[in-house]
């Protein structure tokens, strides 16, 4: 397992978002968060650490609130990782 996805797996809210963003479709932090019933706060920051990684992309970023991201080809390398392994399904 290599240090990105080990740094995603240290965090479950990450893991969470990411599996959130697998289908091809842009989702808010909103509506991750009444996905998973966590809080938009909470699902706000996973999103800004994701970014700051290069694992997800901001579609909107000239927009202050209503956000929508996806994730990046590198993202979706580390998700395809994960599921490897069998550490998220």
């Amino acid at each position: 397992m290599d240090e990105l996805t080990r740094w995603v797996l240290s965090v479950d809210r990450r893991a969470l978002v990411m599996r959130a963003l697998e289908t091809s479709s842009a989702f808010s932090a909103s509506e991750i968060a009444s996905r998973s019933g966590r809080s938009v706060q909470n699902i706000s920051r996973a999103l800004r650490e994701l970014e700051e990684r290069g694992l997800v992309e901001c579609l909107t970023p000239e927009k202050p609130s209503w956000k929508r991201y996806l994730l990046t080809p590198r993202g979706r390398a580390v998700l395809d990782d994960l599921k490897a392994i069998e550490l998220i399904a």
